[in-house]
């Protein structure tokens, strides 16, 4: 059963069927998936939401898909961690990581929203499934589209990460690397779009795919006792996952699903490609496209479909948001891996040296409770830190060789075990 209505513009307000459609024929904005609150109300419950599969079809009354999803089904759900030995180093108590680089099964947080996207894609009788990416959506559309028998074509711009390309072809799609960056990519799939009818995932689909992007923030609430956290810090690319997570906050405060209420929201860029990040600083709606310039590719997005929206959900919330440098995110994936055991692609050391900013700033207080969201894997992307560690040693195999090292490394007055 769904509770969809309709779907809505954003900016006029004028309705739509459910259909494969992303934007306003009246003012040309894009349209949201809008639901019956009152029904959802009077149905869903938290224990409701506990008794099922730990995947992100528990919260399937909030998202835009009727029938009985057969993909994602073990998608989400990912670890929200206590981060007790980042947090001892920051002088944070309450400092917890949004964990998706487990996520099921490529590795990012592109597996919730295209998970939903396909199921729709599915229920509209789509064949063939598509997608501009820079990399994560490419392998979560390819993996997913296998899993449902869909033909896949992938479009990225050249200079995507090896793994991401290998990560995408190895399940049978159709990968075309374009000359060019995102923006490039994006204007000719949606010119592809138009002519072979596809679903995009991103374009023709996007209503309900960024729908996806809210059970990172339902699940985040539920992990923390169906509360919501003073604080959630969120990588902005194209704009689809913060303005998301604040709207899943709200629908769940609405229905009365979680303690508390206030929550600020906060905006992670990398300097290299962060239109959004200047544009609240110059306190303006008027978000300018840059040509992206970073290692942080999987966010190298210099003109975000949805950025304004990221605006409005920051300052809605009291947020705000900074940029990291190139240096400053290989730091904090190197502090992440050292810390807390978990390798972050660039995107998540973004959100990381953020958050450290945000401290500095005093934005974020020591004792309030911080949530950082780390959306992507950094095995994907070995070629951003491969310059930054240390190289191993390298001796013979013979226990004398090991002893010159031991004592090199200044190891050499720790007692052996046994000894005397």
């Amino acid at each position: 059963m769904s509770y969809v209505t309709n779907l809505k513009c954003r900016e006029c307000g004028q309705e739509y069927a459910v259909e494969p459609l992303h934007v306003c024929e009246t003012c040309f904005g894009p349209l949201e998936v809008s639901y019956d609150y009152a029904k959802i109300k009077a149905d869903l419950t938290q224990k409701k939401i506990e008794s099922r599969p730990h995947n992100l079809w528990r919260y399937r009354e909030l998202l835009p898909v009727e029938s009985e999803p057969s993909v994602g089904l073990n998608s989400g759900f990912t670890p929200l961690l206590h981060a007790q030995r980042l947090g001892a180093e920051l002088g944070v108590k309450r400092l917890y990581i949004k964990d998706d680089t487990v996520n099921h099964p490529t590795l990012s947080y592109k597996d919730r929203v295209v998970a939903v996207a396909i199921s729709k894609a599915i229920e509209f009788g789509f064949k063939t499934v598509s997608c501009a990416s820079t990399g994560n959506l490419a392998t979560a559309v390819a993996a997913h589209a296998a899993r449902a028998g869909l033909r896949c074509y992938i479009f990225m711009p050249e200079g995507v990460e090896a793994g991401k390309i290998v990560g995408s072809t190895i399940y049978g799609a159709q990968v075309i690397t374009i000359r060019g960056n995102y923006d490039d990519v994006n204007r000719l799939c949606s010119e592809i779009a138009d002519k072979y009818g596809w679903a995009f995932v991103n374009i023709n689909l996007r209503p309900y795919y960024t729908e996806g992007a809210k059970t990172f923030g339902f699940e985040i609430a539920e992990q923390l006792g169906w509360r919501l956290p003073d604080h959630v810090v969120v990588p902005t690319a194209g704009g689809t996952i913060l303005p998301k997570v604040a709207k899943a906050f709200k629908e769940l405060k609405d229905l009365g699903l979680v303690k508390g209420g206030d929550f600020k929201i906060y905006s992670a860029q990398a300097a290299g490609a962060a239109p959004v990040i200047h544009a609240l600083h110059k306190g303006t709606d008027l978000i300018t496209p840059v040509k992206p310039n970073t290692i942080a590719k999987s966010i190298a997005i210099g003109n975000p479909a949805d950025g304004f929206y990221v605006l409005r959900a920051v300052r809605d919330s009291g947020g705000w948001g900074e940029m990291a440098s190139d240096a400053e995110i290989v730091d904090a994936i190197k502090l992440l891996a050292r810390t807390e055991g978990i390798f972050a692609e660039p995107a998540g050391g973004t959100t990381l040296a953020v958050t450290l900013k945000l401290l500095a700033q005093k934005r974020i207080k020591s004792d309030e409770l911080v949530v950082v969201s780390i959306t992507g894997n950094g095995y994907k992307t070995l070629e951003a830190v491969a310059d930054a560690i240390e190289r191993p040693y390298k001796i013979e195999a013979r226990l004398k060789d090991f002893d010159a090292l031991y004592e090199q490394l200044g190891n050499g007055k720790e007692k052996i075990a046994g000894a005397a």
